[in-house]
C-alpha cells in the first residue's frame, strides 16, 4: 500500500493516473472548481501520510481503497485544515456493514443487549470505522445525498468540543446558539416529514431517514447531501446553507479537546 509514498510523515504527490481514476468514480468530486481540486489533492496527500488505515474481515487496504478515503474524508475540512482531525490515527474498513453488539442500561437499572447495523462509526478520541461497499459506491449513492465517509467524519468535527451535539466548535456563544436554533429548527422539521412518510404515507425525505434519530445525526446526514449534491441541498433546505457555507468556509483550526 501507498506504493508511491517513501517517507512519513510528508506526503508525495499522488501520481496522475490514480488521481484521474478517482474523480471518474466519484463525480461528485470531479465536479469541484479547478483550485478546490487542487487543494482537495494536496490534502488527500496529506492525510495518507498522516493516518494508518487498517483492513478487516479479509478486506485488503489498497491505494485505491486508501485514496478514495483520503479524498472523501478531506472534502469537509478543504477550507479548514487537517488540524480537525488530528485527534486520531486509524481507520479501520469493512467489506461490508457491521453487526454491533450493544448493551445499554436504562434508567431502572434494567440492561439490554440488541445488534445494531452499522454502516460506519467514529468514536471520540479513537478511529473512524467504515464499510468499503458504501465507499465504492458514493460516486452513485450522491445523487440520494448519501456518503458514509463524510458523515463520519463530520462527527469527528462535531466531537472536537465534546459529546457530539450537532453543533461543531464555534468561537462564541452567539454563534453557538445561532447555530443550534437554525440545526434544530431544520431536524424538527425533518423529523416531522420522516414521522409523516413513516405512518401515513406520505413523501419520503430526500436525505436519508436515520437523521431524524437525533440532532447531531440530522447535522451529519445534512452535510452528506451538502457535500456531494449541493444543488438538490440547497432546494431542499435553504437555511441551512448559508449556515453550512459560512462555517465550512472559514472556520479557524480547533484546539484539541483533554481526554
Amino acid at each position: 500500500m501507498f506504493g508511491w509514498l517513501r517517507r512519513r510523515p510528508a506526503a508525495r504527490p499522488i501520481p496522475d493516473a490514480m488521481w484521474h481514476e478517482l474523480l471518474l468514480r466519484y463525480p461528485f468530486l470531479a465536479a469541484r472548481p479547478a483550485p478546490d481540486l487542487e487543494k482537495l489533492r494536496h490534502l488527500a496527500g496529506q492525510f495518507l501520510a498522516l493516518k494508518e488505515f487498517h483492513g478487516a474481515n479479509g478486506l485488503v487496504i489498497t491505494d485505491a481503497v486508501a485514496l478514495a478515503i483520503a479524498a472523501q474524508a478531506v472534502l469537509p475540512v478543504l477550507h479548514l485544515g487537517l488540524a480537525w482531525y488530528d485527534d486520531f490515527v486509524g481507520i479501520v474498513v469493512h467489506p461490508g456493514e457491521v453487526l454491533a453488539r450493544r448493551v445499554v442500561t436504562d434508567e431502572h437499572g434494567v440492561v439490554h443487549h440488541y445488534d445494531e447495523v452499522l454502516a460506519g462509526e467514529a468514536m471520540d478520541g479513537g478511529p473512524v470505522m467504515l464499510n468499503w461497499s458504501d465507499v465504492d459506491s458514493a460516486g452513485s449513492t450522491a445523487e440520494q445525498g448519501y456518503n458514509v465517509v463524510i458523515h463520519e467524519f463530520i462527527h469527528k468535527i462535531d466531537m472536537r468540543d465534546g459529546v457530539p451535539d450537532g453543533c461543531p466548535p464555534l468561537a462564541s456563544r452567539s454563534a453557538r446558539d445561532e447555530w443550534r436554533a437554525v440545526m434544530q429548527a431544520n431536524y424538527e422539521a425533518f423529523r416531522e416529514q420522516v414521522i409523516i412518510a413513516e405512518r401515513f404515507g406520505g413523501e419520503a425525505p430526500w436525505l436519508d431517514a436515520y437523521g431524524a434519530t437525533a440532532v447531531e445525526e440530522f447535522f451529519a446526514v445534512a452535510c452528506e447531501g451538502y457535500f456531494v449534491n449541493r444543488q438538490r441541498f440547497a432546494a431542499q433546505f435553504p437555511a441551512l446553507l448559508p449556515l453550512l457555507d459560512g462555517f465550512f468556509a472559514s472556520a479557524p483550526a480547533p484546539r484539541l479537546t483533554s481526554a
